[in-house]
């Protein structure tokens, strides 16, 4: 409050005092928001702003035995994508940024990891985010081990998070995006639909957060899957990155959606 506001409001108070009238003073002025300030976003993921958010406990979609890289959309959508989660450190100021921009994504979570952070998982179903079935231990590649091996790492994933939640899990990518008829296959067979990307910023490399930012800009387009990572390594580049690319997709037209063909 200004001095001069404030001198005028004591003055009211002792002549009120003074002839016998009880005082009543107005609340303070509320103070104006910083320049530039984002307003708060409904807490949770919505596909919509201002859309109620929906726990992602059964969902139905179509699964195909093909890899889905591209959505096949005419609306300006993108669908959001984190792997190698969750992480105690990267994975809470993901969904904080997802919270504030009204934003959902798809996590891609990996056995052991499940295993380690259950309530990790638990914030992100809370969230409205969508599970993502991303091996156990995440090998380099599924495809030269043995199929018993592969299935014991994709089966066992999904096992891993059946048991903290009873969320739906629609959704297999392959550890470094490496498929092979036996993976998909195996996938499928637990209705889950094999997720690729069509936008890799390679955030995993830790090129910088510009360079990640540029890559994602440059490769955004109605039906994009957007590959990035919440865990697996450091990922402040990652949450820098996404303090631009959020505002910037939203500006430009884009709303968040689940991959979807």
């Amino acid at each position: 409050m200004r001095p001069c506001a404030s001198r005028f409001r004591t003055s009211l108070v002792v002549a009120a005092l003074m002839i016998g009238l009880p005082a009543v003073v107005a609340p303070p002025l509320a103070a104006a928001a910083s320049p530039g300030a984002v307003p708060a976003a409904t807490p949770g993921g919505s596909d919509q702003p201002g859309a109620k958010i929906r726990k992602q406990l059964k969902v139905s979609i179509k699964v195909e035995p093909e890899v889905l890289e591209l959505q096949r959309s005419s609306k300006r959508t993108v669908a959001l994508t984190f792997d190698d989660g969750p992480d105690p450190a990267w994975t809470p100021q993901v969904l904080a940024l997802l919270r504030r921009y009204r934003a959902v994504a798809t996590f891609c979570m990996v056995g052991e990891k499940v295993r380690a952070h259950p309530e990790l998982v638990e914030q992100v179903v809370d969230a409205g985010m969508r599970l993502c079935d991303h091996s156990r231990t995440h090998p380099v590649s599924l495809v030269p081990i043995a199929e018993d091996q592969q299935r014991d790492e994709i089966v066992g994933a999904r096992s891993d998070l059946s048991d903290v939640t009873k969320a739906a899990v629609p959704y297999f990518r392959a550890p470094g995006g490496n498929w092979s008829p036996e993976v998909i296959r195996i996938a499928t067979k637990k209705k889950m639909q094999p997720l690729g990307w069509s936008v890799d910023p390679r955030d995993w490399s830790l090129p910088g957060a510009p360079v990640i930012v540029s890559r994602v800009q440059a490769g955004a387009q109605p039906g994009a899957i957007i590959l990035m990572h919440d865990g697996g390594g450091p990922r402040q580049q990652t949450v820098t990155a996404l303090r631009t690319l959020l505002p910037w997709l939203v500006d430009n037209g884009y709303s968040f959606s689940f991959p979807t063909k």
